[in-house]
């Protein structure tokens, strides 16, 4: 991922938090659930939160996220610290946990949206509460940096979080009819593309798991760190965005050296938007490296899944469990991710 194309990331907006609580100490954190935990769907007149845990967001970036929210009937409280600016983050890293904290602990919030991908969100997973996370289960939903909010949250409580729009992106029709079936009527919905945006199957079959994954530059550089979940027969999704084929490459080969793809039961590339290497004689394609990563791990696999940095995009459940199918490109929700 590089830092440029934060500007590519903006998608959604949200008005204050009053609460303000301090950074905690890690070693506090209670055992995570061990089912997992489903946060309220979201009703007409709800008060959504809206957070920048990662990059800066400018105010005329989530006007349409505020109408779309306006349509969709919902009240928005934007956090506290939503238009600070610290050189390329949206303020102090202490802010910026300060805001998903208080998103959690206020009672008046029904859910969480994030304004902006970028970067930020790992360097604030150590100051977040993951008790009052869990014991205050909400909606939170995002993409792009904010994987690494969602994935920490989901290793650390259990708490099923959803990759979908973020307060920047754009809110076609797509991508609110997917947001509403699932956080809304909490349809156990089967995800699959809009006729123009075709799938290219790595390997046929079906497979069952937990769904888990983000953006793949994320995932790859939080390997270690110890906030990132159990993989064992689950199936991962990823997708990119201005990364050259090498550098794709290389982040799946760091995923195959730490054996992640080793565990897992099946595999979804979304979009890898501009990825288009600046030298096609001198690069493998991206079709080349997904059939020397992916095709010998011998489960079912796609590329070209309606996920990640483009405009009708799937909203998808971390931590919930799914069906595939990789010959029509398909993800089928078992159960509903909401109460």
């Amino acid at each position: 991922m590089i830092i440029p194309r934060r500007y590519l990331l903006r998608t959604f907006g949200l008005t204050a938090i009053g609460t303000q609580l301090l950074p905690i100490a890690q070693s506090n954190i209670l055992p995570k659930s061990p089912t997992p935990i489903l946060p309220r769907r979201l009703q007409l007149g709800d008060t959504v939160a809206l957070i920048n845990p990662a990059a800066f967001a400018y105010e005329k970036e989530v006007k349409p996220f505020l109408k779309s929210a306006e349509l969709l009937g919902l009240k928005i409280k934007l956090g506290e610290h939503f238009y600070d600016r610290y050189g390329y983050l949206a303020g102090k890293d202490a802010d910026r946990a300060a805001d998903v904290n208080n998103a959690f602990a206020d009672s008046s919030v029904q859910a969480i949206f994030t304004g902006m991908g970028g970067w930020g969100c790992g360097r604030i997973l150590p100051l977040l509460d993951y008790n009052i996370i869990r014991n205050n289960p909400k909606i939170i939903i995002g993409f792009s940096d904010v994987t690494a909010l969602l994935l920490a949250i989901y290793t650390k409580t259990n708490l099923v979080t959803f990759h979908g729009p973020l307060g920047v992106s754009s809110w076609s029709s797509f991508t609110v009819d997917y947001l509403k079936k699932v956080l809304f009527e909490g349809d156990a919905v089967t995800c699959q593309n809009p006729q123009k945006m075709d799938i290219e199957t790595i390997r046929e079959g079906k497979a069952r798991g937990k769904l888990i994954g983000g953006n793949l530059s994320v995932i790859s550089t939080m390997i270690g760190s110890g906030y990132l979940p159990d993989w064992q027969n689950n199936i991962l999704f990823v997708e990119e965005v201005s990364e050259e084929v090498y550098r794709i490459d290389r982040m799946l080969t760091q995923l195959k050296l730490a054996g992640i793809l080793d565990q897992i039961s099946g595999f979804i590339f979304g979009q890898c938007t501009k990825c288009d290497p600046e030298t096609p004689k001198e690069s493998l394609t991206l079709t080349q490296v997904l059939s020397d990563r992916i095709r010998p791990l011998k489960i079912p696999a796609w590329y070209g899944s309606a996920i990640g940095h483009i405009r009708d995009k799937f909203t998808l459940p971390i931590g919930q469990e799914v069906e595939i199918d990789a010959r029509y490109g398909t993800i089928r929700l078992l159960e509903p991710a909401v109460n």
